[in-house]
């Protein structure tokens, strides 16, 4: 009997290995930013612009990838910003033409997700292969967590609010690179 008992712990512990039940992050992570991801989860509802007072004001999206974890921030319709764990991103992009909208939508669309979410107190940075929600309620903040190709795919019950948060990497993407063609524009 002892023999099986051994049998099946090891089989379960091969099991979990195999399939990445306990798989940490295979990327370092940058102080700056620990700093500034440690900043947008303690970020208070008055920082929110017109999300100010109400029950849902920012959201934090981060999807581990292999050699980085990238964490999406936005609160309310005031800040957007795009961090790596390998350090860089972009911070402060809520001036830039349809990021606020985008921004405002994504954190209203997170305020109708929660009752698939669960209160945290913890925030561990997001494994490889997943995304990880945070969303900063009047209540707390919660949480969900699922596999990336899942909600990128349409399997998943918040693969809406991934895509919003995608959306809103885009019009992040698109508004930076308008800039700096602007900046870079030779006087004729």
């Amino acid at each position: 009997m002892m023999q099986i008992v051994r049998s099946t712990a090891i089989f379960l512990a091969l099991f979990g290995w195999a399939f990445g039940e306990d798989r940490k992050s295979s990327y370092e992570v940058s102080e700056v930013y620990e700093g500034l991801r440690q900043q947008a989860l303690n970020v208070k509802s008055e920082e929110a612009g017109s999300f100010s007072g109400k029950p849902v004001w920012a959201v934090l999206m981060e999807s581990g990838h292999s050699q980085a974890a990238v964490t999406l921030v936005a609160v309310g319709d005031s800040g957007s910003s795009l961090y790596f764990s390998s350090g860089g991103g972009i911070i402060g992009a809520a001036g830039l033409e349809n990021v606020p909208v985008a921004s405002s939508d994504f954190v209203k669309l997170a305020g109708t997700c929660l009752h698939d979410m669960k209160k945290t107190e913890e925030f561990p940075i997001v494994k490889p292969d997943y995304t990880t929600f945070y969303v900063l309620t009047d209540k707390g903040v919660f949480t969900y967590t699922a596999k990336t190709d899942d909600l990128g795919e349409n399997r998943d019950k918040l693969s809406k609010l991934f895509h919003q948060g995608h959306h809103l990497i885009s019009q992040i993407r698109i508004a930076t690179e308008r800039r700096e063609a602007e900046k870079n524009k030779k006087p004729n």
